[in-house]
């Protein structure tokens, strides 16, 4: 079958049939505009699902592939393995991972991200890039893909992103289905944005919280909770704490969340809640300057960068991100500390923590 479904008023059921049937040449057929496309839209719960060609397509930059998995399994330190969903790069040799691997490009490159979706249906969302809504990859508002589609997108503004699934939104990047993305200037890595500040590391810290209990329900029902029924996804209560994919306490030693500098270097961090916690992120012994928040300049045209001392805490919301540098001192070792409180009460729920070792 190849064919996109809605349930718009204008369009009667029986062309739907027909489409479906395959005896109605679809919306999207060759020479049809990116207009006509943008007014095929998928509302409400059982629409068929199609993928198609992608319109106005051009000879990107960089062309990238990142093909759905759901067998990522990470062991908790109390020994219980949950499993977690996402997307691979088949072209990087490593299979399963979690989190995503990271997407890197530069600003102004034409870039296409081709989603192999797998068996169930799936986005990919470029969260805070802008393309036009046919491939932002928000499902209810475009499509959702089964087979494969590829995004057509371009950054108009370097920064720090993230990219996801925006199908059962809430439980599928809860599943693992979500992923750095860097949009650097076009000077390329060094500077955070044009005619911003350098820096001589980088380090990522992706902060994540997980509750046991959604990944058995998401692996019995991808939908879970999207047409009815009550999969009591609406309670959410967090058992392990992460950061880059490392639960706690590992990640005081953990290689992927270790961060390492000499004497005077610029340690830029940036800082990805892909909890659903309201997290409070603090360096112990180090000042930290935010220069960027949701990938736009605190450059002193509409904003200045925000001071945080050291030990000051940083409150980050779910899906925010920030750049901060913080400039390493005489040799020695500083913690960073994530908090993950509760969103109502603003208890603290769990911590996370991980070092920054000046060598």
């Amino acid at each position: 079958m190849s064919g996109l479904i809605c349930d718009l008023p204008s369009l009667r059921s029986r062309q739907l049939t027909a489409i479906v049937d395959g005896t109605t040449t679809p919306a999207w057929a060759e020479g049809t505009s990116l207009h006509q496309l943008s007014t095929f839209e998928t509302f409400g719960c059982d629409v068929a699902k199609a993928s198609p060609p992608t319109p106005d397509r051009v000879t990107p930059d960089v062309s990238l592939v990142r093909k759905v998995h759901t067998g990522a399994r990470v062991k908790m330190p109390d020994g219980v393995e949950v499993r977690f969903w996402g997307f691979e790069d088949p072209a990087s040799g490593v299979s399963k991972p979690f989190p995503s691997p990271l997407i890197r490009v530069r600003k102004g490159q034409v870039v296409h991200t081709r989603l192999e979706a797998s068996k169930k249906v799936h986005t990919i969302h470029h969260h805070g890039i802008e393309p036009l809504p046919f491939n932002d990859g928000v499902g209810h508002t475009s499509f959702e893909t089964s087979g494969s589609y590829t995004y057509q997108w371009r950054p108009a503004d370097a920064g720090t992103y993230f990219y996801h699934c925006h199908v059962n939104t809430v439980l599928h990047v809860e599943m693992g289905m979500y992923g750095l993305l860097i949009v650097d200037p076009p000077s390329g890595p060094g500077t955070l944005y044009e005619g911003g500040p350098a820096y001589d590391v980088e380090a990522f810290i992706v902060a994540d919280d997980v509750d046991p209990r959604w990944h058995i329900v998401g692996q019995d029902d991808h939908h879970a909770g999207v047409c009815g029924g009550d999969p009591e996804l609406d309670r959410f209560e967090p058992q392990y704490f992460l950061i880059n994919g490392v639960p706690n306490p590992r990640t005081l030693t953990d290689p992927r969340c270790l961060i390492g500098a000499r004497p005077g270097q610029r340690i830029l961090i940036r800082l990805l809640n892909a909890s659903y916690s309201d997290v409070r992120f603090r360096v112990m012994g180090l000042d930290a300057t935010v220069h960027m928040q949701d990938a736009r300049p605190l450059d002193g045209r509409y904003a200045r960068p925000i001071p945080v001392p050291a030990g000051t805490a940083l409150a980050s919301g779910s899906a925010q991100r920030h750049d901060l540098i913080v400039v390493a001192g005489a040799p020695g070792t500083h913690v960073v500390r994530l908090e993950f409180r509760h969103w109502i009460t603003g208890v603290v729920q769990g911590v996370a923590e991980t070092r920054i070792v000046v060598a």
